[in-house]
């Protein structure tokens, strides 16, 4: 399926050397993660069905490159059914989620599967996270030039945000909060990594991944940094 979100406007060119560096690594670490975490992966498919006996993975539906939908997987975090509730925004106190999906979110291993979606082509490493279809419609012109390449496990927004569920914990509206405190930066953030994008640009968003990931204290004050740097050398 391909719906309307396409623009006309067009970044300018990025070489061919680049496009095929990016999917070959993307294979190469996708299906070397795969593997190394495979054991990992097992044990949590064991807990998810031993906690409700529902389902393990929950592929929702995501707009990717040239605004054609595709099934992004995870490992279910939420009750049996969730989806339903039509909310999309998840804080740390959402009763929605099992016990083992807290778990999960907070260490962000409800992620893997998304390995699997790497190798298939829908998406990258390094890319901005793909918008459901509801918050994909709303796009400005300018917005929906990240449609021109694959969205990504991370990328800047994702670290600057990689506590999310925190940041909406408390409020009424986790999607009003969201809306006001989260998205205008994000999608900020995602257009200077389509303006900026390069193998360097890449390399430096999955250390400053694994960095986040390790709780490193000054992760924020280094990622404005970056891509500040970034920016000036485009």
């Amino acid at each position: 399926m391909t719906a309307g979100y396409r623009t006309a406007t067009r970044t300018p060119e990025i070489a061919p050397r680049y496009e095929a560096a990016k999917r070959a690594t993307d294979i190469a670490l996708a299906a070397a993660a795969l593997v190394v975490t495979a054991p990992v992966a097992a044990a949590i498919a064991w807990r998810i069905r031993w906690e409700d006996g529902g389902p393990v993975i929950f592929a929702g539906l995501r707009v990717g490159r040239d605004g054609k939908t595709f099934p992004m997987f995870k490992f279910r975090t939420m009750v049996i059914g969730a989806e339903r509730s039509g909310v999309y925004q998840t804080a740390n106190d959402d009763p929605r989620q099992t016990r083992t999906g807290r778990f999960l979110r907070r260490w962000k291993l409800d992620e893997l599967p998304q390995l699997v979606n790497v190798l298939r082509g829908d998406m990258s490493l390094v890319g901005p996270r793909p918008p459901v279809e509801r918050d994909a419609a709303r796009y400005t012109p300018e917005q929906r030039q990240l449609f021109q390449i694959r969205p990504g496990i991370t990328d800047w927004s994702s670290i600057r945000y990689r506590d999310l569920g925190a940041i909406l914990a408390g409020w009424p509206d986790p999607h009003a909060a969201y809306e006001a405190l989260v998205r205008p930066r994000k999608m900020e953030l995602a257009l200077a990594y389509l303006e900026c994008r390069s193998y360097g640009t890449d390399l430096r968003i999955l250390g400053l991944t694994a960095l986040a990931l390790l709780r490193y204290r000054r992760i924020d004050e280094l990622l404005e940094r970056v891509v500040a740097a970034t920016r000036t050398r485009a």
